[in-house]
């Protein structure tokens, strides 16, 4: 078998393998599909009965002598009757099937979601957030469009198609025959364009993942594009991106819209052939012109019928970059994974190892920490302190190694349970545009208003909460941008303080406070970590001086581990980093 023939039906089996992922998502909805397809029907048999009505109605009106006039009033009165029921049969056929298309993609749009946020963090780390963004929206609308036209069409016109040429022979099965031999030809560009269409929507998607992209970059980011005087450059780069995905679309509407003018020429041509079979046939007026009617009521189902193709691959071309993501692995738990809900009494990593390409972030890494022990992490940027404490949670899961909980491996634990234990203050403040009480009792939705008040109070964010316009009730913006960086900073702390977990990260906690907001929630921070288990990340050494273990990490190695003073005495890189910092303060 040649190479283009082998291509080929590896492309028709993605199509199908496609289509009947999409179709599974229809089955849970069959009864209104039922509904939608049983009024087509009621289309195609309302309009073989305006057909006839309409023959009898021309009869009795060209042919007066013939019949009374309570009979051309009755067979008149048949068209708006007829009429009624075309467009009723029109109407909830097409409410039913788009109610199904809209649902569909309501389904594959909130299940995307809820895939991403089950994704491992180093998909993140690989990927864009205006693509992840794009395919989210952007890919579903498409496929939205495609799925509900395609089904709308699928159910109804073909009744409807069935309907008239069934009429036209029934009326002169010659006329009929010599009308339609025509209309096969509409395949052909059918399948000339399908393929091209397919193509050039998919690449229109990928193009308007790059537009959201940056406009999702620029709009995060505006300060420094200001600050730098890149309006420009960005609104060139834009403005090309926006052309690149104007040439798509303008590639899929070319292919599309070539499949008018054939069906419309493909049909008058029928028509010609008409006119000069029924000359010769001898033909009365009420027989050619209702003749005329059907093949121009047939027209309309024959040219969406002829574009369903084209509409299916241009959904598949979206839908492929769906499913593309949907495939993407998750952090799941493990078969016969259990919940924990014991004490914590030590955490062990035991020659655990990672990495995001080929390079080796954490090298057979090391440690244990006994229950309500601190242990803090130290080295330069790049040396692995985030990963590792990443680990834990299973934002990341180990490539080789074991986390150890109990002596338990995490990945035997259910997240939900797993993560239940764990509070979280990052580096990065993540702050969401809701009020400040739900910003700190996020995860926590249940708790109570005096709670939340004595989580900021400990967080020494109460007096400050208090200043704001509504108080608790102050919406503070995306990420927190009416708030200043400490005030969000202890709003993050006091949201962990809130959850109370037995175990805590603290990834530079303290980072964005001035000294005496640090030196207070350093207070509070000490109060909570009694008890509890604690891994912290800190560059400012003197965050940490107290902490039982300190583990100094180099290329993703444990270099150097040890409290506070035996380091300093050992005079090694921390003794270095340390040095360095102070005599940097001084």
């Amino acid at each position: 078998m040649s190479e283009p023939e082998t291509n080929a039906k590896t492309s028709a089996s993605q199509d199908w393998g496609t289509y009947r992922r999409l179709i599974r998502y229809i089955q849970p909805y069959t009864t209104r599909l039922i509904l939608g397809a049983v009024f087509g029907i009621l289309c195609g048999g309302s309009t073989v009965g305006l057909l006839l009505s309409l023959k009898k109605t021309l009869a009795a009106v060209f042919d007066p002598q013939s019949l009374s006039w309570a009979v051309i009033v009755a067979s008149s009165l048949l068209l708006p009757l007829f009429g009624l029921l075309l467009g009723l049969g029109n109407y909830l056929s097409t409410y039913y099937v788009a109610w199904v298309g809209n649902r569909v993609v309501m389904d594959l749009r909130t299940e995307l979601f809820a895939h991403i946020h089950r994704l491992p963090m180093i998909y993140f780390s690989q990927s864009r957030t205006g693509e992840l963004i794009s395919r989210t929206t952007n890919d579903t609308l498409q496929v939205e469009r495609a799925v509900s036209t395609v089904m709308i069409d699928l159910v109804r016109e073909p009744f409807v198609l069935v309907a008239t040429v069934g009429y036209l022979f029934w009326l002169d099965a010659k006329l009929a025959t010599l009308s339609l031999v025509l209309f096969p030809i509409c395949i052909l560009p059918v399948a000339l364009f399908g393929r091209r269409v397919r193509r050039f929507a998919r690449e229109g998607q990928q193009k308007l993942g790059d537009l959201t992209s940056t406009l999702q970059e620029t709009i995060t980011g505006a300060k420094i594009v200001k600050a730098y005087g890149m309006e420009e450059k960005e609104s060139s780069r834009f403005a090309g991106q926006a052309g690149a995905v104007f040439s798509r679309v303008m590639k899929v509407t070319r292919a599309s819209a070539a499949i008018d003018p054939i069906v419309v020429t493909i049909s008058f041509a029928g028509l010609a052939l008409a006119l000069l079979y029924a000359r010769w046939a001898g033909m009365t007026q009420d027989q050619f012109f209702t003749f005329g009617a059907a093949l121009v009521m047939m027209y309309q189902p024959v040219k969406k019928i002829s574009k369903l193709h084209m509409a299916i691959q241009q959904g598949s071309g979206a839908a492929d970059r769906i499913f593309e993501l949907k495939d993407a692995p998750r952090v799941e738990d493990g078969e016969g994974a259990v919940e924990f809900g014991e004490p914590i009494r030590r955490i062990e990593f035991d020659r655990v190892s990672f990495s995001y390409g080929e390079e080796p972030v954490l090298a057979d890494v090391s440690f244990q920490v006994e229950a309500g022990q601190c242990v803090a992490f130290v080295g330069s940027s790049g040396s692995g302190k985030t990963t590792l404490v990443n680990l834990l949670p299973r934002f990341f899961d180990v490539q080789s190694g074991r986390v150890l909980i109990n002596g338990r491996d995490a990945r035997s634990l259910t997240l939900k349970s797993l993560r239940r234990q764990i509070g979280i203050v990052t580096q990065e403040t993540i702050l969401f545009n809701d009020t400040v009480a739900n910003n700190i009792a996020y995860g926590h939705p249940e708790a109570s208003r005096d709670a939340i008040v004595e989580a900021a109070r400990r967080a020494h964010a109460h007096d400050f909460i208090e200043q704001l316009p509504q108080g608790y009730e102050t919406v503070i913006g995306e990420r927190g941008l009416r708030l200043s960086g400490g005030q969000c900073q202890r709003l993050a702390i006091a949201r962990a303080l809130l959850r109370n977990p037995p175990i805590l990260i603290l990834d530079e906690a303290t980072s964005a406070l001035d000294t005496e907001s640090e030196r207070q929630v350093q207070a509070a921070l000490d109060e909570l970590m009694a008890g509890r288990t604690v891994f912290a990340i800190a560059h400012r050494l003197s965050t940490i001086m107290h902490a039982n273990l300190i583990l100094v990490l180099d290329k993703g190695a444990i270099v150097e581990r040890g409290t506070h003073q035996e380091l300093l005495a050992r005079g090694g890189l921390y003794k270095y980093l340390y040095d360095l910092q102070f005599r940097d303060v001084a």
